[in-house]
């Protein structure tokens, strides 16, 4: 009973409740209170997919990522300048021998007078502008005096291109000066392949002329009776600036009609033999015999100049454009050289079928004509008035074409059945000979045997390979001049178009290549600044093929360069409305349940007093 009375005395009367009721209805108020707290499933709902647009944010930037491989910019920039700044100049060593066979003239005084005046020379013949590709006054001049018995140096002679005191002195000089291909194999002997570039002075003291030659390697011997010394030293400066150093050419610096590599190192030489009408006669040729005897020491000779590749065709049905007239006099068809633009008919002679055509690699054609027997005997007529010895021509940059006119064409214009015939052996070499000379003057080289200067007259002697070695010398200094320009030019261009495209693709394959591009830059450049132009001329010819195939890479056509930009305008319409509606529900979601969250405070601490 006791717990019963107590318990009941703690509830509250009917009228105290009523009274409690009224007094909180007086309080409350709907607008700024509510009773409950507020609950957080919408607010965590709309927090979720909130969290959920940002969890795939990286997602998508993910997607539209664009892969760049690190590029050597400063490297890049750093060879440019290189190249752009001075010119790529190369060191030569000469070195005169002076041997005095007339023992009347005192020689041991004029030493030191010679190398001075052939100095002297040399720069009076060097060009003032810095050509690229040359020595300009990157060389050392020495002398070596022999008399037979004693020898005197001057300049910087080393061990390496030590004249061999008395070496033409056992020699039975009337024979062997004579015989020009003998004498420069027994100088090649004694002077050796050392990279130097020699001319012999052999002072006869007979005759009132002398007599120059430049032989096939790296030396030149000047024969006859030396009266003036500054004569002598005008004529050596001569073979060493106009020959030996630039190569018999005029130009003042390297154009790129007279360089056929490609932009790839590559030479495609592609013989075709044309036969105009086939219902006359068709002519057939052994091509793979004159690949093997007569082209291969000429492509291994310009091995380090440019990667060289042949092929051969026969084509038929191949008419010339122009037109010829009979010369009775000549009683032959006369063509003039104003007909050549027109002479080659590239309707007809489907010449470019080479897998290289649409490739980056040069191709040279070299075309044998068979003419028609309407037009037989075809002869071309220089503006002199001659008929050319050679009857061929050359294209800059194309090729050459050398007409072959079959024997007793003129007898043969009633056959009824066409004559069926092999181009003979003689032919051939007759024919491959002037393809030589062409392919010498397509590389910028002269054709003639002769150097008419300002000194007189020297005789230049031919290599069975087509080129001598000075030859290939000059060719090497030059293309690799050449190739490492347009390597500098490629890979500043790319990067620059790299660095203006911040959203461009770069593969690692570009990254490699163009860092083996400069790599090979840097060994042509180390190469050439030692002598040996031949490596110098293979690695920069590497660096150009990979800095082109670094800016032609297919990759770098693709269409993924647009921008940010474009990014926001092609993406935005899919993304922006549905983002916008989820951040502004977050946002009112935010606001509702703080605004709740005071109501319930504010009822609280209102209805604190009461208790």
């Amino acid at each position: 009973m006791a717990e019963i009375s107590e318990t009941m005395g703690t509830e509250l009367s009917p009228s105290e409740e009523d009274r409690k009721e009224n007094s909180e209805t007086l309080i409350f108020d709907h607008k700024t209170m509510r009773k409950t707290k507020p609950g957080l499933k919408r607010l965590a709902l709309t927090l979720s997919v909130f969290f959920s647009f940002l969890l795939g944010l990286p997602w998508l930037l993910k997607s539209i990522e664009i892969y760049r491989s690190p590029l050597p910019f400063r490297d890049i920039d750093s060879l440019s300048n290189a190249i752009d700044s001075k010119p790529f100049l190369y060191p030569c060593k000469f070195h005169v021998v002076f041997v005095n066979l007339d023992h009347s003239t005192p020689v041991k005084s004029n030493a030191e007078k010679l190398g001075f005046l052939v100095t002297n020379h040399m720069l009076r013949f060097a060009d003032r502008n810095s050509v690229c590709g040359t020595c300009e006054n990157n060389y050392t001049v020495s002398v070596s005096l022999d008399s037979g018995n004693d020898c005197v140096e001057y300049g910087d002679v080393d061990q390496e291109r030590a004249w061999r005191c008395g070496a033409l002195s056992k020699l039975n000089h009337d024979e062997t000066l004579k015989n020009e291909d003998n004498f420069d194999d027994y100088l090649e002997s004694v002077v050796g392949r050392n990279r130097v570039y020699t001319v012999v002075v052999v002072n006869t003291g007979e005759g009132d002329r002398i007599r120059s030659v430049v032989g096939k390697y790296r030396h030149a011997w000047i024969v006859g009776r030396v009266s003036e010394m500054n004569v002598l030293a005008e004529k050596v400066a001569e073979i060493f600036i106009k020959i030996f150093v630039n190569g018999l050419k005029e130009e003042e610096s390297i154009q790129g009609e007279f360089m056929p590599a490609g932009a790839d190192g590559k030479i495609v030489l592609s013989f075709n033999l044309l036969n105009a009408d086939p219902s006359d006669w068709i002519y057939d040729w052994d091509f793979q015999e004159v690949d093997e005897k007569l082209l291969a020491p000429t492509l291994e000779a310009l091995g380090p100049i440019a990667n060289i590749s042949v092929e051969s065709q026969v084509l038929y049905h191949t008419p010339k454009s122009s037109y010829s007239y009979w010369d009775a006099e000549q009683e032959s068809h006369v063509f003039s050289t104003k007909d050549l633009p027109f002479f080659v008919n590239s309707n007809e002679w489907h010449l470019d079928t080479s897998i290289a055509a649409g490739g980056r690699s040069k191709i040279l054609q070299f075309v044998v004509y068979i003419p028609s027997a309407n037009e037989c005997p075809l002869r071309l007529q220089l503006p002199n008035g001659e008929i050319s010895v050679t009857n061929g021509f050359i294209s800059p940059t194309w090729g050459g074409v050398v007409i072959l006119n079959p024997p007793n064409c003129l007898e043969n214009t009633n056959s009824m059945h066409p004559l069926r015939r092999k181009v003979s052996p003689q032919e051939v070499n007759q024919i491959f000979e002037v393809f030589m000379g062409q392919l010498r003057q397509l590389f910028g080289l002269k054709s003639s045997g002769f150097h008419k200067g300002t000194s007189g007259t020297s005789l230049l002697l031919a290599s069975e390979r087509g080129f001598t070695e000075w030859e290939l010398d000059v060719l090497a200094r030059q293309h690799a001049c050449y190739n490492l320009r347009q390597c500098g030019a490629t890979l500043g261009s790319l990067s620059r178009l790299v660095q203006s495209l911040p959203r461009m693709i770069i593969k690692d394959e570009i990254g490699k290549q163009v860092k083996f591009s400069l790599e090979a830059a840097k060994l042509a450049q180390s190469n050439a600044s030692q002598g040996i132009y031949d490596a110098s001329a293979v690695s920069s010819r590497h660096a150009r093929s990979l800095a082109e195939d670094a800016f032609f890479h297919p990759s770098v056509m693709s269409v993924s360069y647009y921008s940010f930009e474009h990014n926001f305008a092609v993406y935005s319409p899919f993304f922006l409305p549905l983002s916008l509606h989820v951040i502004l529900a977050v946002v009112r979601e935010m606001k509702r349940y703080k605004q709740e969250t005071r109501k319930y405070t504010a009822w609280k601490a209102a209805r604190k007093p009461e208790f």
